[in-house]
């Protein structure tokens, strides 16, 4: 309640992509495309996951675990863009903005933790192969899935609740595509450096450090792959890990320039187009990269397709 009398805004205006409305239904058919793709192809990757007993693994298991966050991410962000789009309706009420926020920095976070453990994963998998079943057993692996949830919990509910306990007297217009923390945060009216403090220091935590481990294994692996008697070997193997580093770096390069500095000098449109790297492209993406070019998972593919196929009809 006190959060309430404090603020005169009870709801807020997604202003979008309004400054370019000859390109609003061109817009609305691309994002329902990338929607749509992405739904599929990381369903697809839950589906197969799910139902082969022999993925049960935990480099499966993580990739699993990262499909249903990436699904979420897009199913918090899309659909209120696509409203916004398609429809006059470019208002959004105070708990919605809330709950798309908090829902955005929890998928968010805890897509920051599962990548750091997924190239943990492969590191201990290709330069300590002998030790591996030791390393990533399945208490390991319960651990490090737990920690990643839990930490996406804890980041979405401590930044969240800081933000909307700040006074909103208006203006009521975020300059934004949906309710992220550094567009809203220039809407408060009051002082909020110990928040940007949190925020650069929450970013290199939760953002940098994961990001700088995950290059550390890959340096790893790289020194492993060129070790390898056979060229063909190599090459897949420098192909695969190229795939993953440029989707990891898309996703923290853009969400660190994002959030490390919340009320940076970044234009609004530059702004947009980050929040878009990391909220569309990389959900888009993940599941090409990490699983459908993945023999393995092709043929796990194929299995299901010919089960499907041989069923006896009635």
């Amino acid at each position: 309640m006190k959060r309430h009398n404090q603020s005169s805004v009870v709801e807020f205006i997604l202003l979008g992509f309004s400054n370019f409305p000859e390109l609003q239904e061109q817009l609305f058919g691309v994002f329902l495309v990338i929607y749509l793709v992405t739904l599929m192809g990381n369903a697809i990757i839950i589906v197969i996951i799910s139902l082969g007993q022999s993925l049960h693994v935990p480099m499966y298991l993580f990739l699993l675990n990262l499909s249903v966050v990436d699904v979420s991410i897009s199913a918090v962000i899309i659909p209120e863009m696509l409203v916004v789009l398609s429809t006059e309706k470019m208002s959004i009420s105070f708990v919605s903005c809330f709950a798309q926020m908090y829902f955005l920095l929890l998928f968010g976070g805890t897509e920051c933790f599962l990548l750091g453990a997924m190239a943990y994963d492969r590191f201990a998998a290709i330069c300590l192969p002998l030790s591996y079943p030791v390393i990533m057993n399945k208490g390991v692996f319960m651990k490090l899935v737990m920690f990643s949830w839990v930490s996406g919990i804890m980041v979405a509910t401590v930044q969240t609740s800081w933000v909307f306990s700040f006074p909103f007297c208006g203006p009521n217009e975020i300059n934004h595509l949906f309710c992220e923390t550094p567009p809203v945060l220039e809407l408060v009216c009051a002082d909020t450096f110990l928040f940007e403090i949190y925020a650069f220091t929450g970013t290199i935590l939760i953002v940098m450090v994961p990001f700088l481990l995950i290059l550390l294994s890959y340096i790893w692996i790289l020194f492993a792959i060129l070790k390898m008697p056979s060229t063909t070997g190599r090459q897949k193997a420098f192909s695969t890990c190229a795939s993953h580093l440029t989707s990891v770096t898309l996703f923290y390069g853009t969400a660190n320039m994002t959030y490390l500095q919340p009320k940076s000098g970044y234009s609004p449109d530059t702004k947009k187009l980050m929040s878009l790297a990391y909220t569309l492209l990389t959900p888009l993406l993940n599941p090409l990269i990490y699983s459908l070019r993945n023999s393995v998972m092709k043929r796990a593919m194929m299995k299901l397709w010919r089960r499907k196929v041989d069923l006896p009809t009635f």
